[in-house]
């Protein structure tokens, strides 16, 4: 058989590729089985048919007709992507090479055409007849494919264009060589070439995906078919073998896999995180009622050394507690940050006396800082433990023998590389990378290695929280990090943090300051009663003069009694409707000038905002000692502004109330002495009763300016009451108060004002100052 016939049998045989020819005219001149089986029509249907008719619109057409005109310009060939009508109807996505037919002395024929379904749905082939000449002129122009044919012992006997773009030998170096050439060795030594001919000639075909060996040695991804051949009476006399280079579509989905598995993880940790801030919140608080009342307890065993002893263990354990409760805190990213402009540099050269002293002897420390090292905005204390943390992880994988390595670095994060990690952002970093040089992380655990309580060391040394802690301030800081490690090789965990573009800020010169009190007037609210209670112990026992309140709403009824408070200590997250911010800013506006400190184990969002402290806020991180509260409070009240306008304009007003007598009537005696309270500190004078007959005998035996009365009295309402009053003084002011609105409002007049439960202070005050103008 010669080689015409034979590349005429290798077409005809062809199952994924569509191959036609079209003649000048745009007519089918041939049509393989291939596109028969890919478009619905036989050969007998489509040879004759205009081309134009198979790929149906304007645009289309056009690209055609002008692939066609490029290629009788001298262009090889042109692809066209489109859809291909078929015969019933539907629509395929095909992607189709065009190509010119010329004969021996060079003239036109006409147009040869391959087509594949893109929309991943086999193709199959079968050819209708060509010229001898035609079918090799056809094969030969393929080269998106490896098209060639094999003898029944797998030898190479046909090479077309396709293949020697492919797989990079000429047709003279490799017809008549055995295509297990192009298998890797463990693929030849497996028997995978012979495995793949058994398989075809038994079965008809033999489709695979493996990696497959270049000339040059180099290794590509390959999509492989081998169908068998048969002659006109179903004998088989060899193969054809199709090769496609999938090595892209693999490494894209190879991306896509990674990006996938990098988001699980990412949520996963977003998860925990969450988890661990909420049990932190808890835990600190336990820990401030622990460790204020131990403070007081020390005071109280002053004389009783064994006693002593006892709570200054318990202290320690208090201080344990934090520390685990701050590493779950940064590992949340719940902890308040301080960031500063800072050359990250001079940080770690700074810290080499610290890493030598607490690595030891047997740790060789090199420290290696790039040249015009960008600056950051960041928590420098945080990025010292930080440093520390991975340095002290680096110490225990050596056992304490080897080298360590801290780099220093610009970086540049781009966009392929934040595509691959979903929660980078790209641009400009300072990479800070800590290595050594001990036994590595097996690949099954480096996921886990910054979860909280996850260890590789033996159980009781160490936490398990250095890296997570680690994680969780890179993350709030807006940078990445990364950790890559060899069993018995070492490893290297990359810090990725963001750039600052502004100057180094000067650190300020540290100050020693005394525990001392003060004699002003502090306001705590707290709504946990344990840890309230501690802090007023604590504050009462440095001379402050201290009310309480357990949430924010009854925290703002004591201010807007016009009580004298110097400082507002109030903790962060609070229960109600009214968050700890809201409170601090309605209780600035009554009281201009006042001093605020926020405390807790927890911020949420209330007052830090992407990770740092919003600015002019003072907090207080629980669990805290006394020394660290009694600095705090000094800082923060002397810090404060002088109050001027404020106090004179309440002076003139109290001036004025104190010409007013109030009969205030109440049922509830608990409400009737808070309001009381309230009206009296603005300076009016009160007269008080239970009951509306009881309001009315004080009436008609004492001078009154104004009623302030509940709706829902025993025995009567408070609207009776005031009409009763009013026939002697038609014009007297009423406050009514009530925890709901009453169907009887007709009394309701330019003398009248109602409030509804609970009300504040201030609006009390405010509907009496408009019933008095």
């Amino acid at each position: 058989m010669d080689v015409g016939e034979r590349y005429r049998l290798l077409v005809e045989s062809l199952e994924d590729v569509a191959i036609y020819m079209v003649g000048a005219d745009g007519r089918i001149e041939t049509w393989n089985r291939g596109a028969e089986l890919l478009a619905g029509y036989s050969a007998e249907e489509a040879v004759g048919m205009a081309l134009s008719a198979l790929f149906p619109g304007e645009q289309q057409a056009a690209e055609l007709t002008e692939a066609r005109s490029a290629i009788r310009g001298g262009e090889d060939s042109r692809m066209v992507e489109g859809k291909l009508r078929c015969k019933d109807g539907s629509n395929i996505a095909v992607s189709i090479t065009v190509q010119s037919v010329r004969d021996a002395s060079g003239t036109l024929l006409g147009y040869a055409g391959t087509a594949r379904d893109v929309s991943h749905r086999q193709a199959t082939a079968s050819a209708h007849e060509f010229t001898e000449e035609q079918f090799r002129r056809l094969v030969q122009g393929v080269i998106d494919y490896a098209i060639y044919m094999l003898d029944l012992d797998g030898h190479v006997h046909s090479w077309n264009s396709g293949a020697e773009r492919i797989k990079g030998y000429r047709a003279e170096e490799i017809i008549g060589q055995h295509f297990s050439v192009f298998y890797t060795d463990s693929d030849r030594t497996a028997g995978e070439p012979q495995r793949g001919l058994a398989q075809a000639r038994e079965h008809g075909r033999f489709e695979n995906q493996a990696w497959r060996v270049r000339k040059d040695g180099s290794l590509f991804w390959a999509h492989v078919v081998i169908d068998r051949v048969d002659d006109n009476d179903g004998k088989p006399i060899g193969f054809a073998k199709v090769t496609r280079d999938a090595t892209e579509s693999r490494q894209a989905e190879e991306a896509l896999e990674e990006m996938r598995r990098a988001l699980h993880q990412s949520q996963k940790m977003e998860a925990i995180g969450q988890l661990t801030g909420g049990v932190a919140h808890d835990f600190n608080n336990l820990l401030q009622v622990i460790s204020g009342n131990l403070q007081l307890l020390g005071e109280d065993v002053s004389g009783n050394d064994r006693a002593r002893n006892r709570v200054a263990n318990a202290m320690a354990g208090v201080a344990r507690g934090s520390k685990l409760a701050s590493q779950l805190l940064s590992f949340g990213r719940r902890q308040p940050l301080a960031p500063r402009i800072a050359n990250p540099g001079k940080l770690i050269r700074d810290m080499d006396e610290l890493l030598r002293h607490t690595l030891g002897e047997g740790i060789e420390i090199e420290t290696v800082i790039s040249g015009g090292l960008w600056n950051l905005s960041i928590d420098r204390m945080n990025l010292e433990n930080a440093i520390l943390n991975l340095s002290i992880n680096a110490r225990d994988a050596m056992d304490g023998r080897g080298r360590l390595t801290i780099e220093a670095g610009n970086a540049f994060l781009d966009d392929q590389y934040a595509r691959i990690h979903h929660e980078v952002k790209p641009g400009q970093y300072v990479l800070i990378a800590v290595t050594d040089t001990g036994c590595g992380v097996p690949p099954d655990l480096i996921e886990k290695v910054f979860e909280p309580f996850f260890s590789t060391k033996s159980e009781g040394n160490g936490t398990g929280l250095g890296l997570s802690m680690v994680y969780g301030f890179v993350k709030q800081s807006g940078g990445h990090v990364k950790i890559y490690s060899e069993v018995g090789q070492g490893t290297t965990v990359k810090i990725y943090l963001p750039r600052s573009m502004e100057t180094e800020e000067q650190p300020a010169a540290a100050t020693v300051e005394l525990m001392r009190g003060g004699t002003e007037s502090i306001l705590v609210v707290e709504d946990d009663e344990a840890v309230r209670d501690t802090a007023v112990s604590l504050l009462r026992n440095l001379g402050y003069s201290v009310l309480e309140a357990p949430d924010a709403r009854s925290a703002l009824s004591v201010v807007q009694s016009g009580v004298k408070l110097d400082l507002l200590f109030t903790d962060v997250v609070m229960p109600g409707p009214m968050r700890s911010p809201e409170l601090a800013a309605k209780a600035r506006e009554r009281i201009p000038g006042l001093a605020v400190l926020f405390t807790s184990g927890y911020t949420e969002n209330a007052i830090v905002h992407g990770g740092r402290l919003d600015e002019g806020v003072e907090l207080l991180s629980k669990p805290y000692t006394q020394e660290a509260l009694a600095r705090k409070v000094r800082e923060v009240l002397s810090a404060r502004t002088k109050r001027t306008a404020s106090e004179s304009g309440r002076d003139s007003r109290d001036a004025r109330a104190a010409r007013l007598r109030i009969l205030l009537c109440e049922d509830d005696a608990s409400i009737r002495s808070t309001v009381k309270d309230m009206l009296e500190s603005r300076g009016f004078s009160v007269v008080d009763a239970g009951s509306a007959e009881a309001a009315v005998h004080l009436y008609e035996t004492q001078k009154i300016d104004l009623l302030v009365t509940d709706l829902s009295l025993p025995g009567t309402s408070g609207i009776e009451l005031a009409r009763n009053l009013r026939k002697s003084a038609p014009g007297l002011p009423v406050v009514f108060a009530t925890g709901r609105f009453s169907d009887d409002l007709a009394f309701l007049d330019p003398r009248t004002k109602v409030l509804l439960k609970p009300y504040g202070a201030e609006v009390l005050f405010e509907a009496i100052s408009q019933l008095t103008a």
